[in-house]
């Protein structure tokens, strides 16, 4: 049974960082695109980053030169670094790998 277990969240102030992590079970990470997606109330879930099994990644626009997404195939982990946090970074993120499995997601919150 493939689990995904995101941990690291929480309450941040503007302009602080967090790293968020990601830790599966029941399979192996290297062989599948992981990602982290984040849904802000009210609003739908948008991809965050994304990297592939080969290591290359791609953010979205509003978080470039300030996120990083990493993995750790030995320990079956991928990351986010989040850096110079604002607001509206505030959002429960989740941990994705292809195609179908999610995590339970994490919160994170960004104070003024």
């Amino acid at each position: 049974q493939v689990q995904l277990v995101e941990s690291g969240g929480g309450l941040v102030q503007a302009g602080g960082s967090l790293r968020l992590s990601c830790a599966a079970s029941g399979t192996t990470i290297s062989i599948n695109t992981m990602g982290w997606y984040r849904q802000a109330p009210g609003s739908q879930r948008e991809l965050v980053a994304i990297i592939s099994s080969g290591g290359s990644t791609s953010y979205a626009d509003s978080v470039k030169g300030r996120f990083t997404m990493s993995r750790d195939n030995a320990k079956n982990t991928v990351y986010l670094q989040m850096d110079s946090l604002k607001p509206e970074d505030t959002a429960v993120y989740y941990c994705w790998m292809s195609y179908t499995f999610w995590g339970q997601g994490t919160q994170v919150t960004v104070s003024s």
